[in-house]
């Protein structure tokens, strides 16, 4: 995946295709003031509700901008209303396990690798590029892993040991690889995004 795009604002970085420049924000950091558990609770509520809620053409555009496979985006859509978020990213999980070949390779067109973290240092930068290169140069298309629960210190170590590891696969065996991955990254996007309450033209990469 040579193709770069810019930092996707408004996505934890574990979201992401590689662990880019998405400032990553600690648990209980000073300028992240606490949010009362009821407070939580009604957000999460109300992105649901939104989902619901929201016509055809804009539930479909903010699923595509979590999973860039037509098909997956409509039949998730189609679903609504959900009861819970927990609903939702159990239809988004099923669905996702049943992409075609042509749903997979329409989705991992869009999918791009990003820069690493500017604060990087510069072997490290130098080193990333070279595998996301090579990786895309074996199967065509951007690496893609989902870095959900791993540290942010240990996410780019994480990334280039996916990489290589990865590069040793065949064809077939990696495409299902690729495909875990970005069902797994999907369901933490959109888990991110409806709990939010964020719309695609606050969240979109």
């Amino acid at each position: 995946m040579s193709h770069v795009h810019p930092t996707r604002p408004g996505v934890p970085e574990s979201t992401l295709t590689s662990d880019t420049h998405a400032p990553c924000r600690k648990p209980g950091a000073a300028d992240t003031p606490a949010i009362p558990a009821q407070q939580t609770r009604s957000r999460h509520t109300g992105g649901l509700v939104g989902f619901n809620a929201a016509s055809p053409a804009e539930a479909v555009a903010l699923l595509l901008s979590c999973c860039h496979s037509t098909r997956w985006a409509e039949r998730v859509a189609a679903h609504r209303p959900y009861p819970t978020v927990d609903a939702l990213l159990a239809a988004a999980d099923e669905a996702g396990y049943d992409l075609s070949r042509a749903d997979l390779d329409e989705a991992l067109a869009a999918e791009s690798a990003a820069l690493p973290h500017p604060d990087a240092p510069p072997a490290a930068r130098t080193a990333l590029r070279a595998a996301h290169a090579a990786y895309e140069s074996s199967f065509g298309h951007a690496f893609v892993i989902s870095l959900d629960g791993v540290r942010p210190g240990e996410r780019l170590d994480q990334l280039l040991a996916g990489i290589r590891s990865r590069l040793g696969n065949e064809a077939e065996e990696e495409r299902v690889v690729a495909a875990d991955e970005l069902r797994r990254l999907a369901r933490a996007r959109l888990a991110f995004r409806v709990t939010q309450g964020l719309t695609p033209r606050h969240s979109r990469p």
